[in-house]
């Protein structure tokens, strides 16, 4: 069966995003501009992304992928880095948190043969690890952050009594490191049920072995449970020194 997308659909589309705008003008949420903003540049992301991508798809060549691979992971960091409310080094640190968890992962993927380190294969699967690990990063920040503040006079009263900065944020880590992941474990916990997966779907509707989509859709879950984990523990462990002085005082 042949699926196509008409200008007519794309019209249809559009008008329920501008429902969205509606909204937002009338509860004054001040989000509309946003809404447009991010739908024109989405589009000529798209637009542009796609035919380069049709181009690198048919390059078997290491070097391009590897470029493609940079590409994403440091567009990923830079994003997380803008969400970090000006902690100091958190574009150093969104790239270390998610160049492991992007090495880490595919290691594993293509080391077992489950991926061959093409760009058809590599690049969408570094996608997906990227833009999760910059969504977990970003939550890591705003909780940084927003704990810090809160709870400021309670770290103070620790460390007068002698704690380490360690010692002292120990909570702070834990809820950090904890919300960093909730989003990619509610995901798995309801994939199938709640959202279709859409590696097995796309899989099954080209006529792979439903066991075969089943298995890759597994091992995607698997991948983006592992890359948020370990990216949410890399830069909550990074980026709560930055909130201490060289002389392991809080900063104000």
């Amino acid at each position: 069966m042949d699926l196509q997308v008409s200008p007519i659909t794309l019209m249809l589309s559009f008008s329920l995003v501008m429902v969205g705008v509606y909204i937002s003008y009338k509860e004054k949420l001040g989000t509309a501009k946003d809404i447009l903003y991010s739908i024109a540049r989405a589009i000529v992301q798209l637009i542009a992304v796609g035919y380069v991508l049709t181009y690198l798809f048919n390059v078997n060549n290491t070097i391009v992928t590897l470029a493609m691979v940079a590409v994403i992971v440091f567009n990923a960091s830079w994003n997380a880095h803008k969400r970090s409310s000006s902690i100091p080094n958190s574009l150093k640190i969104s790239l270390i948190a998610i160049s492991a968890s992007a090495i880490l992962t595919l290691s594993i993927l293509v080391l077992s043969g489950s991926v061959k380190f093409i760009p058809s294969q590599i690049v969408p699967i570094t996608g997906m690890i990227a833009g999760n690990a910059m969504t977990t990063i970003g939550l890591c920040y705003r909780n940084l952050n927003s704990l810090f503040r809160d709870q400021r006079q309670q770290i103070l009263e620790k460390l007068s009594l002698g704690a380490t900065p360690n010692q002292a944020s120990r909570t702070i880590l834990r809820e950090t490191i904890k919300s960093g992941m909730q989003p990619s474990l509610d995901s798995a916990k309801t994939v199938g049920i709640v959202s279709l997966p859409g590696m097995m779907s796309g899989l099954m509707f080209a006529g792979t072995v439903p066991m075969t989509a089943i298995m890759y859709q597994i091992m995607v879950t698997f991948m983006l449970v592992a890359a948020t984990s370990i990216s949410s523990y890399i830069a909550s462990f990074l980026a709560y020194r930055e909130f201490y002085n060289d002389r392991q005082q809080l900063r104000v």
